[in-house]
């Protein structure tokens, strides 16, 4: 219990989800007014990409929250799938306004941006701290291994319909039936999951009362409607200002975007890595990349069909083909042996960084 003359709110919430509530509060309201006062589109961007870190912060702790009347293996798949809310809306309203290339490129940097990005910065903060560190391999390689099965299936598409493949000219169908098997092998790894097989497990929170059940549901679904609303103003925002700015549409979605949508996996994973819980930290990172491979990106394929606005399909340019294939090898690669090194994460964090530069002399949005 809070002190008796604390906040009734601090005192339910506790401190962190009190500021985060807050923040996402005045965030979200900036960015509503901005865009009535007719602002800058570059500054409405900005602003709104910050609401919406701060909105996927939310939902995490509201996330957690759940996770102490369900269980980490339940915990394990909502942090997964409700920590990409904000992407998923991202990708909605930029598919209805045509930015197909924008919504690519946003799931393939968001499965680059976790498996290099995140932990490299994970492998490199956490080793400068803590020395080597050690976690369970087998089941951090289970998920590693899952991450490249659903790679190997999304690149597929780009091998089968390249000119003379023998699926030339079907992208739609064969995106339409790789989509449908991704989602089939996730349907069936939810049980799995939740019954205590290898996967995110709930975060330990700093001790204070748990939320009553109808708070942390009324959080969620509050901080789910503003994701989307403030996604939408977020995308209508995106294409003048980076005109503006001169910036490709590949880069945006591949760098911008991604990192945007990943909020919840970018900060927590970093601070379980240097708190040295490293196995917590692995599958937290990897786990937001496998549900990104094997649900988000195939159940967009799906909705593409029927919102409007452009088709997404999995046919890849053959840089990011590639750069999806060999960032899941060597994700696998490293975590192979059970330990990390903050070198090892400077190499992720290497590999990151060249291919974000190889997409950035791309020709600029138009406005």
């Amino acid at each position: 219990m809070g002190a008796p003359n604390s906040l009734p709110l601090v005192g339910t919430l506790g401190r962190t989800a009190t500021i985060l509530t807050v923040l996402a509060v005045i965030a979200a309201a900036a960015t509503l007014l901005l865009r009535l006062a007719g602002a800058d589109h570059v500054l409405v961007f900005v602003v709104s990409a910050i609401a919406l870190a701060i909105l996927a912060a939310l939902v995490g702790e509201a996330t957690d929250q759940l996770g102490r009347k369900f269980g980490p293996g339940a915990t394990g798949v909502l942090q997964s799938a409700l920590g990409n809310l904000p992407e998923l809306f991202i990708s909605i309203f930029s598919l209805q306004a045509g930015l197909v290339v924008v919504v690519q490129t946003a799931l393939v940097g968001s499965i680059l941006a976790n498996t290099l990005l995140v932990l490299g910065l994970a492998f490199l903060f956490g080793g400068w701290r803590n020395g080597v560190q050690r976690f369970q391999a087998p089941a951090v390689r289970t998920i590693a291994v899952l991450l490249l099965l659903a790679v190997a299936a999304l690149t597929i598409p780009s091998l089968a319909t390249a000119p003379g493949a023998p699926d030339a000219g079907h992208a739609r169908e064969i995106s339409v039936f790789v989509s449908i098997v991704l989602l089939i092998v996730f349907a069936a790894s939810i049980p799995f999951s939740i019954s205590g097989g290898p996967g995110a497990s709930a975060i330990d929170s700093p001790v204070h009362e748990a939320w009553p059940l109808s708070l942390a549901l009324g959080i969620l679904a509050l901080a789910g409607v503003g994701a989307a609303f403030v996604s939408d103003w977020f995308v209508e925002a995106l294409k003048p200002a980076m005109a503006t700015l001169g910036i490709s549409e590949a880069f945006v979605g591949l760098v911008i975007v991604a990192i945007a949508g990943n909020a919840v996996e970018n900060v927590v994973g970093i601070q379980m890595a240097m708190r040295n819980r490293t196995d917590l930290a692995i599958s937290l990172i990897l786990n937001s990349s496998l549900q990104v491979a094997l649900a988000l990106t195939p159940a967009l394929v799906l909705l593409s069909l029927v919102i409007g606005g452009g088709a997404l399909t999995l046919v890849l340019s053959p840089l990011l083909a590639a750069s999806l294939a060999l960032s899941a090898i060597l994700a696998l690669a490293i975590v192979f042996d059970g330990e990390s090194t903050w070198l090892e994460g400077l190499a992720l964090l290497g590999l990151y960084a060249v291919i974000a530069a190889s997409v950035w002399y791309g020709p600029p949005i138009q406005p």
